[in-house]
Order: C-alpha cells, then sequence, then structure tokens
C-alpha cells in the first residue's frame, strides 16, 4: 500500500504501523515506551504524527498504516507536542546528569538536547524516592524513572518473571517491587534486562570499583582476574569499534595495565564444564537418574528454579557455572601451585551478565568465609575501569592470557551464545561414548535464530534429545510439553537472556538486533578458524585432570567444581 509521508510516497506491508512503515523506509520518529516485536502500548506519545483528517495527533507506533494517508512526522504541532512531553518529564527529574551513569547515553537527555531544550519552563515537585541498592547486582534509582514502562514488559513479556510492576494511579504512580519491599526479597532473577531497556539512569549494575581498586593497590594482595567468553567481541563496541570485533589480545594487555597481576580466561573452565557436564549426563542416562537434565551455567535460571520450580532442582546439573569453576580453581590449584594463601588472592570475574555478581556471593560459593569469586564486573563496568586508567585500547598491542588457565577451546568460548553450551556438550559427549570425533563439529539446527530448538541425535546406539531454550516464557512452554509427553528432552541448556550471554544484562547496551547477530556470528567464526575445538582436546584441561583432579565426577572434581542449589522462597 502507499502512505504520504512528508508530501513524499512511500511502500507500507499489511500489517504495517505506522512506525513500522517509516523503519523500513529509512525515516524515524521519537520513541521512549516502544519495544520492537512486542504489543505497542503508546503510553510515552513521544512518536505522535499528524495525520491528515484526523482532530488529535496519533500516535505512530500503534496507529496501523492505511492506503492513501497522509501524514506529517515533524510539524510544527508535532514538535510542540513533543517537546511539551519531554519538559513535563524534566520537570520533576534530578537534575544530577554530571554525576548520573547514564550521562551522555541517555536517551531523555539526547531527545532534549535534539528539542533544544536549554531551560526549565516548567517545574514539578521532585519525588522524593529513596535509591535500593538491597540487591546484590541492580540498583534502582525511581527518582529518575519516567514510567516509560520497558523494565515492566521485559521483565514481564520477555522474560517471564514479573518482578516489577506498576503501583499506585495518577501522579502516585512508581514502578516498584511488590510490596514496595527491596529487590533483594523480591522474584528478581538478577538478569539485568531492565537495565538494558531502561532509557535514564533509573536502573544500573551494582559497582565493585571500590573493592577491586583497594585490592590492585595492596602490595599483599594476588589480584587475579577472568573474563567470559563473549566479552572479547563485545567490549570493542564501547569503543567505536564495530559489532563482533574480537579484542582479546588487547583486552589482556589492558587489564595488565590497570594492575591485574594474572589474566585468564573463563573460557577454560567452560571446557572444564562441558567435560563434567557431558560425563554428568552419560551418567544419569547410563544409570537410570534424574532426567532431563538441565544445564546450571546461567544463574539467572539457577535462581528462577529455585523461586518458582524447586521440584526441578534434581534434575539441575550439579556443575558451577564457568565463573564459579574458576574463581574454585584460583583458590584451590593455583594457589596450591603458587604457594599463596586463598585469602591473599582477590578473584575478579569480567562478565556479560549482573546475575553474575549475585552467583559470586551465594553461601554456596563461599568456603570459610572465603568466597571463590571476590568481585564482578560487567562489561560496561569494564569499558569505565578502561577509561577511568587513561588507556588507549587503540594502541595497545595484543597480549595472550595467562597459563594454566587461560588456554581454552573454540568450543568453551561457544558458551557466549544460546546453544553453545549444548554444542559444546555434543561434540565431547559423542567422542565419550563413540571414541571418533564428529565428523562435522557444527549442529545447524541448535545455531538456528529461535527462542527454543529441539533435536534427537543417535550416538552409538544411544538416542540423546536434546533442547535449547531462552527466557522463561519459553520455558514454561517447554516443560508444559515435557509433563504432556510432547517433548522427549533429556538434555536442557537454559539461558535467561533472548540470544543468550552476548546479549546479557551487563553487555554494551545496543541500538539494534543487528549488532546481537554479529556478536554471535563472531563466536562462530573464533570456532570456525580455530585449531582445537572441543573441549576434551585443550591440553591444559588433560594436564589438569591428570596432576591434579583426577577424573571428571572424581571425588576431587565434585569438591572444587560441583555445588547444590536449594528451594528460595520470595515474597511474589
Amino acid at each position: 500500500m502507499n502512505i504520504e509521508v512528508n508530501n513524499k510516497i512511500i511502500q507500507a506491508q499489511a500489517g504495517d504501523t505506522i512506525l513500522d512503515a517509516l523503519k523500513r523506509n529509512g525515516m524515524s520518529v521519537p520513541t521512549l515506551c516502544h519495544m520492537k516485536d512486542l504489543f505497542p502500548s503508546g503510553a510515552c506519545r513521544m512518536c505522535v504524527v499528524e495525520m491528515e483528517g484526523a482532530r488529535n495527533l496519533i500516535t505512530a507506533c500503534s496507529y496501523p498504516a492505511a492506503e492513501g494517508m497522509k501524514i506529517k512526522t515533524h510539524s510544527d504541532r508535532v514538535i510542540h507536542a513533543r517537546k511539551t512531553i519531554i519538559e513535563l518529564l524534566l520537570s520533576n527529574h534530578p537534575d544530577d546528569c554530571l554525576y548520573c551513569i547514564r550521562n551522555n547515553h541517555c536517551e531523555l537527555q539526547t531527545l532534549a538536547a535534539q528539542h533544544n531544550i536549554t531551560e526549565r519552563r516548567i517545574s514539578g515537585k521532585k519525588n522524593d524516592y529513596k535509591l535500593d541498592i538491597s540487591s546484590a547486582s541492580i540498583v534502582r534509582d525511581p527518582a529518575k524513572c519516567i514510567l516509560c514502562g520497558r523494565c515492566v514488559r521485559v521483565c514481564e513479556e520477555v522474560e517471564g518473571v514479573s518482578a516489577i510492576d506498576f503501583s499506585g494511579r495518577g501522579n502516585k504512580t512508581i514502578i516498584e517491587t511488590a510490596f514496595r519491599k527491596g529487590m533483594n526479597v523480591s522474584s528478581c532473577i538478577n538478569c539485568g534486562q531492565c537495565i538494558t531497556v531502561c532509557p535514564t539512569g533509573a536502573l544500573d549494575e551494582f559497582a565493585h570499583f571500590k573493592e577491586i581498586h583497594t585490592a590492585i593497590n595492596d602490595p599483599k594482595k594476588r589480584v587475579v582476574v577472568q573474563h567470559a567468553p563473549s566479552i572479547s567481541i563485545t567490549i570493542a563496541e564501547e569503543f567505536g569499534l564495530a559489532a563482533g570485533t574480537n579484542v582479546i589480545g588487547v583486552m589482556n594487555a589492558a587489564l595488565r595495565k590497570i594492575g591485574f597481576d594474572v589474566v585468564f580466561d573463563s573460557s577454560f573452565t567452560a571446557d572444564l564444564t562441558i567435560m563434567e557436564e557431558s560425563a554428568e549426563l552419560i551418567h544419569r542416562i547410563q544409570n537410570g537418574g534424574v532426567l532431563p537434565m538441565f544445564t546450571s551455567c546461567c544463574p539467572g535460571w539457577v535462581k528462577y528454579a529455585e523461586q518458582f520450580h524447586p521440584e526441578l532442582l534434581p534434575n539441575l546439573s550439579t556443575c558451577k557455572s564457568p565463573q564459579q569453576m574458576m574463581g574454585a580453581l584460583i583458590k584451590g590449584f593455583y594457589a596450591e601451585k603458587e604457594g599463596i594463601k586463598p585469602e591473599d588472592i582477590y578473584s575478579v570475574g569480567i562478565m556479560p551478565c549482573t546475575a553474575k555478581k549475585f552467583e559470586a556471593q551465594r553461601e554456596e560459593m563461599t568456603h570459610n568465609g572465603i568466597s571463590d569469586v571476590d568481585a564482578v564486573l560487567t562489561t560496561r563496568e569494564l569499558a569505565k575501569l578502561i577509561r577511568l586508567y587513561g588507556i588507549d585500547i587503540h594502541s595497545l598491542q595484543p597480549e595472550l592470557t595467562d597459563n594454566p588457565l587461560g588456554t581454552r577451546s573454540s568450543a568453551g568460548n561457544l558458551f557466549g551464545a544460546s546453544g553453545g553450551v549444548m554444542e559444546a556438550a555434543i561434540r565431547t559427549a559423542y567422542f565419550k561414548l563413540t571414541g571418533e570425533e564428529m565428523k562435522d563439529y557444527k549442529v545447524e539446527t541448535i545455531r538456528q535464530d529461535k527462542l527454543r530448538r529441539e533435536m534427537s541425535l543417535n550416538v552409538a546406539g544411544l538416542e540423546l534429545n536434546v533442547a535449547v531454550v531462552t527466557t522463561f516464557l519459553e520455558l514454561e512452554r517447554l516443560l508444559k510439553d515435557i509433563k504432556e509427553g510432547k517433548s522427549k528432552a533429556q538434555f536442557v541448556e537454559v539461558m535467561a537472556c533472548p540470544k543468550g550471554c552476548i546479549s546479557g544484562g551487563g553487555q554494551p547496551i545496543v541500538p539494534s538486533p543487528e549488532a546481537i547477530k554479529l556478536r554471535r556470528e563472531a563466536l562462530y567464526d573464533i570456532d570456525d578458524k580455530s585449531a582445537i575445538r572441543v573441549s576434551h582436546q585443550n591440553p591444559f584441561i588433560i594436564q589438569l585432570y591428570k596432576e591434579y583432579l583426577g577424573e571428571p565426577l572424581g571425588e576431587k572434581s565434585h569438591h572444587y567444581l560441583h555445588t547444590h542449589y536449594q528451594k528460595r522462597d520470595v515474597l511474589l
């Protein structure tokens, strides 16, 4: 169909909203509440346009395109309306942009600049809300909330958790947790997807900068850092490089310039996870163990299971996540090897995930008062740290990670993408059952760009049914199908965030899904070009078992690499 926009004819498709048609034709109008692929709410009114024949301005995000309609996207009336909306939002907004964590990255600030708002024409009563710093992962500042509803929608309609919602009416409306309690006692799973969609500084990660600075400047501390598989292909975006650019060598160099004494790669313990998890899966299948077995790498999923499905806790793999395996080895194996007391090591994780901050402080990950991982930085926080130390990553020469916990296979590196854990596990499980390598390591069904993927493999006469799922709305559908016998899944990979860790709550905030796609393709490209593509061929993994751990699922492996979980009560 044809519609006229600003005196020019553009094409629209059946089912398009005006906003869809505009974007497809390289045009745009500002939005604050709109979320791609979710039903439009029209709450913020920023996308209003003028339509010939209509008495009032209409919202482009929710109004269907129709043949012959004539639209003005930037008429005087439209610009005045948008400017008034912004001024009303600013009327009771805190004036602390200089100190705000989203300064220069705030959508409200950007819109104010675009609409040439240089003075306060409308004054309102400031909201007297207190910071919620109760969570180990997420900080809430309700005073900066503009009630766009994005955080509520991503929590409910994408993740399926509903930890926060609108409360009150009129000018008393606020977004909050159940009974206005702290995030720490809410049903929040700490995934941080609310942070990635928030247009202002109302949501942020809980920072560990101070503790890390203190440790780096303490001559008695050996400060050891590990970085997750996806970090090297997402941190580049924070410094103006193309999405998917792999800067692992430069990142290693930057970490050493900051002052970290040792740099390890969490992909090494991702390989270790595969060795343990594949052995656990085979043991369960062959010995009548609890099935289906679910992965336990995602701390958001583990907390979700503890809260909403405690009956599934026996189904969870007992393997710790790669971050926690690395933490345990650093303060166990590495400490012994270097002759250092565990309490003299300060262990830092750099993760794509805000839930890792919660995971690091779990009781199960602390022994004799010593945590396996002392502090966690997100990708965004690492970028801030690099800038704080005045490091120009564009001028650094690449450096290797340290060994023996720094060499990884590309299978371990795949953990950054949804399906990566499953694909890596299939490769090693196939070898353990047949004694032969797979002819083609790529598992195309697992790599499909869907929230849920299922397939069946015949490995040495053993039928292996696997499933990969992201977000808990989709997980609930899978659980229903398993219960009704529609799915025969024996092994299930679960990740809280859509697309996996590459779109985790601690990653650079991305304006388009294309960047997420490029991140995933970068991980697959690394895998295609790698010399070692299976975890069981990693020479340092083989050496670690031979010299220290013994065998997968052995006594020492269980002590360092496995854990347990229990039912967790929350208010709602």
